[in-house]
């Protein structure tokens, strides 16, 4: 059942979970630990979780001797290989304490239009789940190409969340909540909530942000949250250092409300990339 409300993620049939590699890589890949416990607990609450990691190419750039992000693709495709590998080590060593077995699942825009392989992606990933085990989903970035990315992770967690049926999504962040502008600046207050059809263009959250790391920013997670909840999953931003408060449904962060008469999931067409 759809959560309503954000106490409602405490103990819900299942949810997605989204972080960025600013929040796991270099000197925060100690956040991994964080995480993983935060979804433990919720998996022995009976919570079934699907993680939607960032992260590959952030992983890869120090053991490539990279000073930040290439450029060019084939230099992120190779980052992409290598760290996606590490990625994964570093998840399944700090699940290991658990107990829990986590299982790899690499997505592209194409295999999400192409019915047959958004079918067998669904498939694989309600398998993994009755297995208990935990999937972990990235882009392919090792032969996804400019013209069919998602654009960013956040947009792919809200189709995964609507692909698996979820019941929310939670989008991590590095600040505890979404403002009305940037939290650095006079007169920013955070946002609460958001209902759906409220009107946000007032509210300065910026462009994209392309860093050392990767993409995101809070206008990624906007628009994410926004095609989740318009879609009738019930979505909470926040930050990475809360995720454990956040998946105990605690009143935290920004929640977006489902949407209580779904629009059409993007999931049945083409789906194409706000550039």
């Amino acid at each position: 059942m759809t959560v309503t409300e954000r106490e409602g993620l405490f103990g819900c049939r299942r949810v997605v979970v989204k972080v960025g590699s600013s929040s796991i890589s270099g000197e925060h890949a100690w956040r991994i630990d964080a995480i993983v416990a935060a979804i433990a607990a919720a998996h022995e609450r009976g919570t079934e979780v699907v993680l939607v990691s960032s992260g590959a190419i952030a992983t890869a750039l120090p053991l490539l001797k990279l000073d930040g992000r290439p450029d060019d693709l084939a230099t992120q495709q190779a980052s992409a290989a290598v760290g996606q590998n590490v990625l994964m080590w570093r998840y399944q060593t700090s699940l290991d304490r658990f107990g829990i077995l986590a299982g790899q699942v690499l997505l592209t825009a194409g295999d999400l239009e192409n019915a047959t392989h958004r079918s067998n992606a669904r498939r694989a990933m309600e398998r993994l789940l009755g297995l208990r085990i935990l999937p972990i989903v990235n882009e392919n970035d090792t032969v996804a190409t400019h013209e069919i990315r998602f654009g960013d992770n956040d947009r792919l967690a809200a189709l995964v969340a609507q692909l698996v049926g979820a019941d929310a999504l939670v989008l991590l962040s590095d600040i505890e909540a979404l403002y009305t502008r940037p939290p650095d600046e006079p007169g920013a207050t955070p946002i609460h909530r958001v209902e759906p059809g409220d009107d946000l263009h007032g509210f300065q959250f910026g462009s994209v942000v392309v860093n050392s790391v990767g993409t995101g920013g809070a206008a990624t997670k906007v628009s994410a949250a926004r095609l989740a909840a318009g879609a009738g999953v019930g979505v909470l931003v926040t930050s990475a250092d809360r995720v454990d408060e956040a998946l105990r449904g605690e009143n935290i962060g920004t929640w977006f409300a489902p949407n209580p008469h779904p629009v059409a999931s993007a999931l049945t067409g083409p789906i194409t990339v706000d550039r």
